[in-house]
């Protein structure tokens, strides 16, 4: 992970899951204690969460950690979710 907080190996469905619950990005970062812009930059992969908010926003959109975040690599796929 570079020191900015981005993982290129890291995709998420965070945005997937908020849509699907009818949620703003205003209304998930405030259950979540993120702002707007943190959210927006989480679900276009330009920041990596801790491990905490990762915990916090499944918990937030009522699924697991795995559903929402996985680890892609070149050949050797690492948890591919289609």
């Amino acid at each position: 992970m570079s020191p900015s907080g981005n993982a290129e190996n890291v995709e998420n469905r965070v945005r997937d899951f908020r849509l699907g619950q009818s949620l703003t990005q205003e209304e998930l970062g405030r259950n979540v204690g993120l702002t707007r812009q943190s959210i927006i930059a989480i679900e276009k992969g330009r920041f990596t969460p801790s491990i905490h908010t990762v915990l916090k926003l499944a918990r937030a959109l009522g699924t697991s950690v795995d559903d929402l975040f996985w680890l892609v690599g070149g050949d050797d796929e690492i948890g591919e979710k289609a």
